[in-house]
């Protein structure tokens, strides 16, 4: 599995990383839970993105992992969700990454992002300091941002955040040409989210669900191509080898679709004129799409 530096004080981080949302489905027992956690650490992967919305994702991951802290890089997110305390708050940070190591049953997490709030949050007194507030103690290694468009931008510009997490896949490429290029400068680390676009080609007719529906309209307007690639290989490869990019996380509950997708990773990056056809696509019909958050 490579290894990438995750900016330029980050750790170490596997090309693929694992999101962990899935794992907190209560459709999913525990047993299946532990054994797809420790099952995602064998395959070699050693980041795990996780947050407090994810259901019993945190919780699941502090019981299943804590004989195995040291093997992975954790990542989770705060600003919401603790009980009696207002949202997007200093005192909400503060006790939202205590709780969280809590939930996690470790003394530390490698990550933590503000998760995808907007820039008048971001400007708001306190919020940002507790966060770095949590570094300077050692409760966090990376303060980060998870995000897209303009409040991604004002974290990249901040000089608040090691680290951010933000959308990037073959119908969402417009931080290729804005943010990547201002966080590769500044020795942000850069985890992608949905690499896959949350797979619109597995629906033959327009899906109900507002962000697949989403990325299936811009499937359809770019006409792209996977020429004779598996479509799960051809968007991975694309997002996984794009330069500046530690990581892209993806999420599932069957280690088989795991195992897949390190073979896809395996084929390394996509040939170079297939990756010029996918940008003159986007550039062409895409340039005015903002990023799904």
């Amino acid at each position: 599995m490579i290894r990438r530096p995750l900016g330029a004080n980050g750790p170490h981080v596997s090309a693929l990383g694992f999101g962990a949302g899935p794992v907190g489905s209560p459709e999913l027992s525990e047993e299946a839970a532990h054994a797809l956690l420790h099952g995602v650490l064998d395959a070699g992967i050693n980041l795990i993105d996780t947050a407090p919305s994810y259901g019993l994702s945190e919780e699941r991951i502090g019981r299943a992992l804590q004989g195995r802290r040291h093997d992975f890089v954790l990542s989770t997110k705060c600003g919401y969700g603790v009980p009696g305390v207002e949202d997007w708050t200093g005192p909400c940070i503060t006790q939202g990454i205590e709780q969280a190591l809590h939930r996690l049953r470790t003394d530390f997490i490698d990550v933590v992002h503000f998760h995808s709030c907007p820039v008048e949050v971001l400007e708001r007194p306190g919020v940002v300091d507790a966060l770095q507030a949590a570094v300077q103690r050692g409760q966090v290694r990376v303060a980060a941002y998870s995000g897209d468009n303009e409040a991604l931008a004002w974290a990249l510009r901040s000089g608040a955040f090691g680290s951010v997490q933000l959308s990037l896949n073959l119908f969402d490429q417009r931080v290729l040409d804005t943010a990547l290029p201002l966080a590769q400068e500044r020795g942000i680390g850069v985890i992608a989210k949905r690499p896959l676009g949350n797979a619109p080609w597995r629906f033959a007719q327009r899906p109900d669900a507002h962000d697949i529906a989403t990325y299936w309209d811009r499937m359809h307007a770019l006409g792209l191509d996977p020429e004779g690639l598996d479509w799960n290989g051809f968007a991975l490869r694309f997002t996984a080898f794009t330069p500046g990019v530690a990581s892209c996380i993806v999420g599932t509950t069957r280690l088989e679709h795991l195992q897949h997708n390190l073979r896809a990773l395996e084929q390394g990056p996509l040939p170079e004129p297939l990756v010029h056809r996918i940008r003159d696509a986007f550039h062409r019909q895409g340039a005015s799409w903002d990023g799904l958050i």
